[in-house]
């Protein structure tokens, strides 16, 4: 099934399942922005004058994938043996057979 995506200008927040984090937001979705995929999350407050309203926060969806990503450990296959000092203490040694 292919994911929706909504079109330019639009979107759609659904209910968020807040679990025991009362943080976390009321709803969540996504909108498509002057050609670009932007996510919402909503939280549903109060005012000080006691009027409640939604606030929305938009965050683009690549900031989430330029996250840096950990460094791998290099595997053995990938140092080269000739710079390994320890390798091979035998290199360039003859092999007699006994």
């Amino acid at each position: 099934m292919e994911k929706y995506v909504p079109k330019d200008m639009t979107g759609s927040l659904f209910k968020n399942d807040k679990g025991d984090n009362e943080k976390r937001p009321d709803y969540r979705g996504d909108a498509m922005v002057n050609g670009e995929l932007v996510e919402m999350s909503a939280w549903i407050t109060k005012s000080q004058s006691g009027i409640t309203y939604m606030s929305i926060k938009f965050k683009a969806k690549e900031e989430q994938a330029a996250k840096p990503q950990p460094k791998r450990q290099p595997a053995m296959a990938d140092v080269p043996h000739d710079d390994i000092p320890f390798s091979d203490p035998y290199k360039g040694r003859k092999a007699y057979a006994i």
